[in-house]
């Protein structure tokens, strides 16, 4: 299915966030990497040309190229995507456009398949001849995605894709456009138990996360952090992503007594192991999150609105962020689907095409390579904060720690992100 405009579409029915982003990440290094390289060799050079028109006022519209899973496991972040770049492409077409010509996004449908997306890419660029690509969700698409991008020259920046092993590839067409990558995600929560009185910190800690390329990293650099301020591992552990009843988890964990538990959760097992505790009667002091807080009411309708209260999460993004843009953005979006407050994934898209747009304005072409060195070389401001880049396209900021606070998400760190001057700790007790 290929899309082609430059205005948001009808609004699209909401979908619970997949039980598992990414699964199989060793089919990935097997057959995407494999796919990547097949595919990209057919279609183009040895070594990176700089693809992509360089005219910057010929007249014809910049055509974009995405592939999104629009369908299968990750169609509902997929989704989310594509509307974060469609209220882009709107809100900047308005203005003119971009150096003068207006946007066409060229959006294609991967099917959430990594081969699918290795065949989109290698078309978009070699035989459909865009002038820029833009990312696809996930590491588990993009991992391949990126690899296409890199061997025809097209500088890539991704809204969603921070595991480890896309940085440890030498890449460098590849940015990715959220604050920090996978690692890192919970360093601003790390910060907050360091702010906190020797006598107030948590003394035990426990570590389950579900087997992800996205949470193992984050739950993995969180315990190393609080062990080495003295928070004692009492239990760490990894469940299959298939994994549907946390009883004998949650009986662990009672027993054990942590007074953090620190879960690696991408959202049905979020919201089990919550049910779980509270079928056991055990509250901890403190509950972190990764992902599974963030979907709203979702989250909320999953395990109780009383029960969300205190429960922490990092985030890339809030909407009532003060970042340049953001008002502009929840307004656009909001207008476009009824009323609806973006989701993440739709923020963070919206800000990966901020971030090509910046590089195309600041080099007043569409020459890949010289998009590629000026993000190398400069900071970008978008809605969500300020981005820059290592060598090898990793971001190099911090992520915004959210709280759910009497029925609401608030900010709470860093502080000049804050929207609440308030933490809830200890988590009250189950309702």
């Amino acid at each position: 299915m290929t899309d082609q405009m430059s205005h948001p579409a009808s609004p699209e029915p909401a979908r619970l966030r997949p039980t598992r982003r990414a699964r199989r990440w060793s089919a990935l290094v097997v057959t995407g990497v494999a796919g990547a390289l097949l595919l990209a060799a057919c279609g183009g050079s040895e070594s990176p040309s700089g693809g992509g028109s360089t005219s910057a006022s010929n007249g014809k519209p910049v055509t974009i190229g995405i592939s999104l899973p629009l369908t299968g496991d990750f169609s509902q972040p997929g989704g989310e995507a594509k509307r974060g770049y469609q209220v882009w492409a709107g809100m900047v077409n308005a203005k003119g456009g971009l150096l003068g010509r207006k946007i066409t996004l060229k959006i294609v449908d991967d099917a959430s398949n990594q081969d699918t997306v290795v065949a989109d890419y290698t078309k978009l660029i070699t035989q459909d001849k865009v002038d820029l690509v833009m990312g696809t969700f996930s590491s588990l698409l993009n991992f391949p995605a990126s690899a296409v991008a890199e061997k025809n020259g097209y500088a890539f920046v991704e809204p969603a894709g921070g595991a480890p092993k896309m940085f440890a590839r030498g890449f460098k067409y590849l940015f990715f456009a959220q604050p920090a990558t996978a690692p890192h995600q919970a360093d601003v929560f790390v910060d907050y138990i360091k702010s906190l009185s020797a006598s107030d910190r948590p003394k035990t800690a426990a570590y389950p996360t579900q087997d992800d390329p996205f949470t193992r990293p984050v739950i993995e650099s969180m315990q190393k952090q609080l062990e080495a301020l003295g928070v004692k591992t009492v239990f760490s552990g990894v469940y299959p992503a298939d994994t549907t009843n946390f009883q004998t988890i949650a009986n662990t964990l009672k027993n054990k007594k942590p007074d953090l538990i620190a879960q690696g959760a991408v959202f049905e097992d979020g919201v089990g192991l919550v049910r779980s505790l509270k079928q056991l009667g055990y509250t901890p002091k403190a509950l972190f999150q990764t992902s599974a807080p963030s979907n709203a009411g979702q989250y909320s309708d999953g395990i109780g609105a009383a029960n969300t209260e205190g429960v922490f999460y990092t985030v890339s993004w809030n909407e009532q962020a003060k970042t340049p843009l953001n008002p502009e953005f929840v307004a656009a979006y909001a207008k476009a689907y009824k009323a609806a407050v973006p989701a993440e994934d739709a923020a963070d898209a919206f800000a990966a095409a901020q971030v090509v747009q910046a590089a195309v304005e600041g080099t007043k072409s569409f020459d890949q390579t010289k998009i590629k060195d000026w993000l190398h070389s400069n900071t970008v401001q978008t809605i969500l904060g300020p981005l820059s880049w290592s060598a090898k396209g990793e971001p190099q900021g911090d992520f915004i720690l959210a709280q759910w606070q009497s029925g609401k998400v608030q900010v709470v760190g860093p502080k000049n992100a804050a929207t609440s001057t308030s933490v809830v700790y200890p988590k009250p007790p189950w309702s």
